[in-house]
């Protein structure tokens, strides 16, 4: 432990690891969704949706500040869920299949920019570039880890130029006017849907810290600060790119479309492909491989732990886990051959995510009677009745985006988002039933994640 100390992380390389991590591929090509639902008051939707998105993920900021959980989101769902939701989780790894179809369609939305002859076989480009990103995964190459980090300063350089370039050219007084896709262009309604879109964008800020818990300094005050700050830098960053893609263009050219389209405006020749491939493209593409690796272990955990069924298990003399990557590789291309739009595949994944957050939420009401002296040692204090009233505006915050996602669907994609909710709860039924997993099991990893947890605080 103590050859650990000199290498532990502090509050900012927690906020830079964070801030790279929550700038993603959503605000590249999520944005002209939101503008489309509520023209330029889009500003205000990023802006606020980083704290609302915050609030949606309540637990991930409360709960560190109680207990060291080492394990991450895993751990604080192996504390608060129920055997069947504990399944419902477990399973959910493989429905984040779906994500990887907004990744694929995001990159041909961008090369159909560079080679606008590709539009018309948009479908087959999407298809092609999902088969080449997990094509990729099965060497496991080490150089997605610095190409990732490469690709996070060039994403913040890209962001940077487009906001240097962009503000000049915003007409400040048509931007805060009411024609043409003004403030509230789809009234209150609008607003709320799109931050419910924005979402996607918004919510990255609790993920990379309340990683790092087994290698930070502190991690009970560390994580939170970290988390805050993220969170405000987040905001002051989108709202700069919210006021430049809603202001430099008329509202029916930007609605609904990816940044490109404001980029070109405002850029020369050569920025303009630098934004493109190196920020856009290369941002997604490079989201995308880290997330298929990323699955690589997590999924054969959930295999390993009885909920998906053995075959899951399965590798390669390599060790390369070709039936999980199978089935996430279908669940991929299936949206994409389907034809659906790129804010419905997110829904598909958003969905069950809240729904999950809001049960969370709601359950850390019980953690300060269930754990006194943890609650008394927490390093975010709150009075009580505080704490229990931003537990409940947290489940509110996520069943509004859920219901916002949910509503706007195309009867065909709402269908199938309730199957996919069933759909987990059965499965993870099922696999109880069978005994596969077992209710002991699972309470004595609960009992051993809690453990765990109170053993690694060793704050004052």
């Amino acid at each position: 432990m103590n050859e650990e100390k000199g290498k532990k992380l502090n509050l900012w390389n927690l906020v830079g690891l964070g801030l790279g991590g929550a700038i993603g591929t959503g605000i590249f090509v999520l944005l002209g969704y939101g503008i489309a639902y509520t023209g330029r008051s889009i500003i205000w939707v990023v802006m606020i949706g980083c704290f609302f998105m915050l609030l949606a993920y309540w637990y991930n900021l409360v709960m560190p500040t109680m207990f060291v959980l080492k394990g991450g989101d895993y751990s604080m769902k192996t504390m608060l869920f129920s055997p069947l939701l504990t399944g419902a989780s477990a399973w959910m790894v493989i429905i984040n299949g779906f994500a990887f179809a907004s990744y694929a369609i995001a990159v041909t939305s961008y090369l159909c920019v560079v080679f606008p002859a590709l539009t018309q076989y948009s479908t087959i480009v999407s298809v092609i570039v999902a088969t080449l990103f997990y094509a990729s995964s099965i060497k496991g190459s080490r150089f997605i880890t610095i190409l990732e980090n490469i690709m996070t300063v060039v994403l913040i350089a890209a962001l940077v130029l487009f906001v240097v370039f962009g503000i000049p050219k915003v007409d400040v007084g048509t931007f805060f006017g009411s024609s043409d896709g003004g403030f509230f262009h789809g009234g209150f309604s609008g607003f709320i849907s799109a931050i419910a879109v924005m979402g996607w964008a918004c919510q990255g800020t609790t993920m990379g810290p309340i990683a790092m818990a087994a290698v930070t300094e502190k991690p009970k005050k560390t994580i939170a600060k970290s988390i805050v700050i993220i969170t405000c830098l987040l905001a002051v960053v989108y709202g700069l790119v919210a006021f430049v893609a809603g202001g430099v263009l008329p509202y029916d050219q930007i609605a609904g479309a990816n940044l490109s389209v404001t980029a070109e405006a405002i850029f020369p020749a050569g920025l303009y492909l630098f934004f493109v491939v190196g920020g856009g493209i290369g941002a997604i593409a490079t989201s995308m491989l880290g997330g298929i690796a990323m699955m690589r272990y997590p999924t054969i955990q959930v295999a390993e732990d009885g909920w998906l069924p053995a075959v899951f298990k399965k590798t390669t003399k390599s060790g390369y886990p070709y039936v999980t990557y199978g089935v996430l590789y279908l669940l991929t291309i299936v949206p994409i051959i389907l034809g659906m739009s790129l804010d419905s595949v997110v829904s598909l994944v958003m969905i069950p995510t809240m729904l999950m957050n809001m049960y969370m939420n709601m359950a850390c009401i019980t953690l300060p009677k269930k754990f006194p002296e943890q609650w008394a040692k927490r390093s975010m204090k709150m009075p009580i009745w505080f704490y229990n009233i931003c537990c409940v505006v947290g489940t509110v915050c996520a069943g509004i985006v859920a219901y916002n996602l949910f509503v706007d669907l195309t009867a065909t994609t709402a269908l199938a988002t309730v199957a996919i909710v069933v759909l987990l709860l059965f499965l993870s039924w099922l696999r109880l039933k069978q005994g596969a997993v077992s209710k002991d099991d699972i309470a004595a990893k609960k009992q051993a994640v809690l453990e765990e947890a109170i053993a690694a605080d060793t704050e004052d």
